[in-house]
């Protein structure tokens, strides 16, 4: 007879084996309705599944994040369901679980156009209807290979027989269609009512570009109609700000096949580029950096002692002169223990902490390139702090001070914190490990900070903590990081005197803040649809003139305030200021400083928003005053409420 224990703690006799569904429904009718699946001693399990002994069970429904995933993997069968109605001759391959959708990876010769992912998406809530229970089988594995290769499905039997041989098979059955699966499922095709399907690609299958190409088809699967909508609101917002096409709208950068992950700079994005360099830097003087310049190629032996050439040299790009191997940097730490390894070192240097913006290549896939979120050359805004053991606490805590101001300054306020620790392959002995989690573990409760473990993504040299953002989309981006590490400072021979005479090996700190300053920015475009606060607008403010007549003025108010350290630019053109207006709100100019014969006349300007909110007449010192505080209020938006974001 078990006893089944649920989540909050009550306990449930049976006479006999139960079912999840029938522990759903004898709990209540409505709980019953929603369960889709279930957790028995945290195993997620259908709910079809019969307990026989005492147990833990939790009834998953689409409120829990599983439930979700659940949904989204039984829509992907859902799909392949519909294909094989549409088009028996098309083969199924497999349908994982993405983030926020699925997709499935058929093979068929001519692959689907748009009309043909209208007809499945139309079929696919045809089966919904049918409301096909959803029913687990399972086969012996060569008996499964036997079943599939029956069907005409090949690569299903490959998946199969790739399977060791006395293991039997789960599949799972709705109506005629049967899909190979380990499950959980939802009990019905009728649980399935809220997708889409996004978009065809093709595919290698196994992704080996030596193998046969497929065509895969996106789709996305949420609880219920309203979260759908908001998903493609998103989806469409991601759109408008995709950095690529604000990339060219606004003139900030462009890329071309000649430099394949290479980034073309044009004014505008340079200065947008400069004015972060800039404000980086200013920080980091403020801080007690040292900014520093380090060569972009080096000699294979230093990556081959510091560890990198073992696992990353695949990565490198390689040269060779004078019969010697270098490598184009793809990371700065070996060459900043460089700069730190000349001249002898006291306890009283420490902590030494060398910053730079360092130029760093990788030779990426080009099939994972991404405008500027995924690219070959960028550069980091890295730095190492060099420090005793007693001092790692301390300068630990002062990063993730720095980090939260420069993060606020950039306009974002929600930020996750996850802990990596230490993975299967490494250096170093489980003490350095423990000493190094542990003061990474601290540093994130002493502030109170909420934090996610992340078991073994840690570097090869030491643990980790990242610093995500959240854009206006809900869109999650890794920037920041710190990582200790004590063994690369040993591998290449950094030494302190210590204040007992002896010699010790620093810590070494490594951390930076925005990352690849490259895709910085394209998060930035994205998140600000290229509308930039003012001290980050490439182009704070134009004057426009309404005849040739104020041209003359027009120059003296653009001097004046390029004078002031604002950047400016004056429209003389003899166009109609309507037009003019237009041109420069499109290219998400903050303010447009219109002067007519009064304004010239008066000594004042006409000053608009991007937005078109008239500010009404001002003399230049005011606006002046103005743009001054509102750049110094960084991204809190002093007196301009930004409208770009959208919940």
């Amino acid at each position: 007879m078990p006893v089944i224990t649920l989540p909050d703690g009550s306990q449930r006799p049976y006479p006999k084996p139960v079912t999840v569904a029938e522990v759903a429904a004898d709990i209540g009718p409505g709980l019953a309705r929603a369960a889709l699946a279930g957790r028995v001693n945290d195993r997620l399990v259908d709910t079809s599944f019969q307990i026989t002994d005492d147990a833990r069970v939790a009834i998953v429904t689409d409120r829990d994040p599983a439930g979700v995933e659940i949904l989204r993997h039984s829509t992907a069968h859902l799909l392949a369901h519909a294909v094989k109605e549409l088009y028996p001759e098309a083969q199924v391959t497999i349908g994982p679980v993405i983030e926020d959708g699925f997709y499935y990876d058929f093979a068929y010769k001519r692959g689907f156009t748009e009309e043909d992912l209208r007809k499945i998406e139309a079929r696919m809530s045809e089966i919904v209807k049918r409301n096909y229970p959803v029913a687990r089988e399972v086969m012996p594995r060569d008996a499964a290979a036997k079943f599939f290769r029956s069907q005409g499905e090949e690569y299903k039997a490959k998946i199969i027989e790739a399977i060791p041989a006395n293991e039997d098979i789960s599949l799972y059955r709705q109506g005629e269609f049967v899909d190979l699966c380990r499950g959980p499922h939802v009990p019905s095709t009728g649980k399935l009512r809220a997708f889409k399907l996004m978009k065809t690609a093709g595919a290698y299958w196994r992704g080996d570009p030596k193998n046969e190409m497929l065509t895969r088809v996106y789709g996305t699967a949420w609880a219920n109609d309203e979260q759908l909508k908001s998903y493609l609101h998103r989806i469409e917002e991601a759109e408008k700000r995709d950095h690529r096409k604000l990339g060219r709208q606004l003139d900030l950068f462009h890329m071309q096949e000649e430099a394949p992950g290479m980034v073309f700079w044009h004014e505008p994005g340079w200065r947008l580029y400069q004015t972060i360099v800039q404000y980086m830097s200013e920080l980091w003087r403020g801080h007690g950096y040292r900014e520093i310049r380090t060569p972009q190629l080096v000699d294979r032996s230093l990556w081959e002692r510091s560890g990198h050439w073992e696992k990353f040299h695949s990565d490198m790009f390689i040269t060779e002169s004078e019969k010697r191997l270098y490598a184009i940097k793809p990371m700065n730490c070996p060459c900043h223990i460089q700069v730190y390894n000349q001249g002898l070192k006291s306890y009283r240097d420490l902590p030494l902490r060398l910053a730079e913006f360092g130029a760093c290549h990788r030779n990426e896939q080009s099939g994972a390139l991404h405008g500027l979120m995924r690219v070959r050359g960028f550069v980091q805004d890295d730095a190492h702090i060099f420090c005793t053991e007693d001092q790692m606490q301390a300068e630990i805590s002062a990063f993730i001070d720095m980090l939260h101001k420069v993060y606020s300054d950039f306009g974002y306020k929600d930020i996750t914190y996850k802990l990596s620790t230490r993975p299967v392959n490494r250096l170093g002995s489980d003490d350095m490990w423990d000493k190094a989690e542990h003061a990474l573990e601290q540093a994130l409760n002493s502030k109170g900070l909420p934090w996610d473990l992340q078991p073994g993504e840690g570097s090869f040299y030491g643990p980790k903590i990242e610093f995500s953002l959240k854009d206006s989309l809900g869109r999650v981006w890794q920037c920041g990081t710190i990582q200790v590490d004590y063994n690369m400072p040993q591998r290449l021979e950094a030494t302190y005197v210590a204040e007992d005479g002896g010699k010790r090996t620093p810590v070494m700190l490594h951390r930076a803040i925005l990352g690849s300053i490259e895709r910085f920015i394209g998060i930035l475009i994205e998140e600000y649809a290229g509308a930039f606060p003012p001290w980050l607008a490439p182009v704070q403010a134009v004057v426009l003139t309404i005849t040739d007549q104020q041209a003359d003025y027009a120059q003296r108010v653009a001097e004046t305030l390029r004078d002031a350290g604002f950047r400016i630019e004056a429209d003389l053109r003899n166009e109609k200021i309507g037009f003019k207006i237009r041109e420069h709100t499109l290219r998400r100019v903050p303010y447009l400083l219109v002067i007519g014969k009064r304004e010239a006349l008066d000594g004042t300007l006409a000053v608009r928003t991007r937005k078109g909110e008239d500010l009404g007449s001002m003399t230049p010192a005011i606006f002046s005053e103005r743009l001054t505080r509102e750049i110094a209020s960084r991204g809190v938006n002093f007196l301009e409420e930004q409208q770009h974001r959208v919940g």
